[in-house]
């Protein structure tokens, strides 16, 4: 936890924290939709940008306050954690998709995506069937490193600061529900004006996208107060960008009105994690009495 102790100070350092984010993140956006639809270059420094808000502002907050940046939980924690979330994401996501690929919502496998990729990569040659699980292997293994390097910016500040704030002047289900609900609308600027979307009408994507993030913050604050370790949310976090956005949404062929049924924006996905989220939910005794 971090240093800030009583119920003031955490109010008091979760006030500064959320200006400050705010600020850094207003400049950022305004310059994504400025951009207007990014390429590969301004996707890239603009999307590391804006996830590294929160990260500057935890540190910008300690600062001010004089809290050891250094005590937001840099530790590795018990590697069953770590281990436990970089496959519940990967587990939620394929129930998802399989059920998606199952009722005929979306169709397993797109031969343009998955030719382009092979070609890419020069595996070409390779049975489809060899080349996707490999490619899929490629991605869990060293797609992570990249996926955890943008992942870590959010969490230092939502895990790393935000959580352990929040857990010290309130329950478990009210931290999940709160960090849940401004990690949600931190996204909204370029939900709403950017093109940050899959296709539905931006109404649609908001609901699904916010009861999305909102039903992972249950796990995410589980792992992070039960294991004492920002690097659950990093492993989560990443995990979960990972599989959905590189893995599982582009093999998926849209068969008419797939957009409102996968990814972030679609409907089964958020149906899902709500259940998973349940679970936790259900297993909130485990932590700590002061976080219950």
């Amino acid at each position: 936890m971090v240093a800030a102790h009583t119920t003031n100070q955490s109010r008091k350092a979760i006030g500064i924290y959320l200006l400050i984010t705010v600020l850094l993140s207003t400049i950022v956006y305004l310059l994504t939709l400025h951009a207007g639809t990014t390429g590969r270059i301004g996707g890239r420094i603009y999307g590391y940008g804006i996830m590294w808000c929160p990260a500057l502002a935890a540190y910008l907050t300690c600062k001010i306050l004089k809290i050891k940046f250094s005590g937001l939980a840099w530790q590795w924690g018990k590697p069953k954690y770590q281990v436990w979330c970089y496959f519940i994401p990967l587990l939620y996501a394929l129930v998802s998709y399989l059920i998606i690929w199952v009722m005929g919502w979306g169709g397993f496998y797109n031969k343009a995506f998955i030719n382009q990729a092979a070609s890419e990569l020069g595996w070409s040659k390779l049975p489809t069937g060899v080349f996707i699980v490999l490619f899929f292997i490629a991605e869990g293994v060293i797609g992570m490193f990249g996926s955890m390097s943008t992942a870590l910016g959010e969490e230092i500040g939502w895990r790393g600061f935000l959580v352990p704030e929040l857990s010290n002047i309130t329950t478990y289900t009210k931290t999940s529900l709160i960090s849940g609900a401004i990690w949600a609308v931190w996204h909204y600027p370029i939900l709403i004006f950017g093109n940050y979307n899959n296709g539905t009408p931006f109404w649609y994507g908001l609901i699904c996208f916010t009861v999305l993030v909102m039903s992972v913050s249950f796990i995410f604050t589980w792992f992070r107060l039960k294991s004492g370790s920002l690097w659950t949310g990093v492993m989560l976090h990443a995990s979960h960008n990972l599989f959905i956005q590189v893995f599982f949404t582009p093999i998926t062929t849209n068969t008419g009105r797939t957009p409102y049924y996968i990814d972030e924006f679609g409907c089964v996905l958020p149906v899902v994690t709500v259940i998973v989220a349940i679970y936790f939910w259900t297993r909130r005794k485990e932590l700590t009495q002061t976080y219950s």
